[in-house]
């Protein structure tokens, strides 16, 4: 028992130098998928779906939640500052954080394919939340659009388009991590060998 301790503590409260490392290429390929753009709801093509979350997704499965919402910050970041758009950076943290965060939870208490999808659903959910209300904040300061004019659309467009999105990062990400993650996080053979 004594001799697992130090081992729990430093894959939970510590971020070795291969965790750094990945988590830095995570942010780095998050920023270059940020700009790979597409329409994916027809009726309105100035909605467009990246899969930037996708690898602080990855990186919430393999090393934690707070290491899954530092690659998501950090892409929407670069992102924000690449494309000086303050506001769009803003909402992209709101939900990348909102999204990741429970599902990385879920997934790092039993790690398995199961719990990545348990966690990925709660994770759309609280996104969903996160979108709706950071759109009716945000959208109205930013571009003078008024708040019934979002609420307007919450139902037919802003609903549908997040959780479309959701989803397929959601396959993504775990499709992408159950390749990956013997490379990535080498420490954890077993938990993922569940899933």
């Amino acid at each position: 028992m004594a001799a697992s301790t130090p081992e729990i503590i430093s894959n939970t409260n510590r971020w070795d130098t291969r965790q750094i490392v990945t988590m830095a290429l995570m942010a780095a390929i998050g920023v270059l998928l940020s700009f790979i753009e597409a329409p994916i709801m027809p009726g309105v093509p100035y909605l467009k779906y990246d899969p930037s979350a996708v690898p602080a997704l990855i990186s919430g499965f393999a090393f934690g939640p707070v290491a899954g919402i530092a690659v998501g910050t950090v892409t929407a970041v670069i992102h924000g500052l690449l494309t000086s758009n303050f506001w769009g950076a803003l909402m992209s943290i709101l939900c990348v954080v909102a999204f990741v965060a429970p599902a990385a939870l879920i997934y790092r208490a039993r790690p398995g394919v199961a719990a990545g999808i348990a966690g990925c659903a709660a994770g759309t959910a609280l996104m969903l939340a996160a979108a709706i209300g950071g759109n009716l904040v945000v959208t109205p300061l930013y571009s003078g659009v008024s708040m019934d004019a979002v609420m307007a659309l919450i139902v037919p467009v802003l609903i549908p388009f997040n959780l479309l999105k959701a989803v397929i990062n959601s396959v993504l990400g775990i499709l992408v991590h159950r390749s990956v993650s013997r490379v990535i996080a080498p420490g954890s053979r077993k938990s993922h060998a569940r899933g």
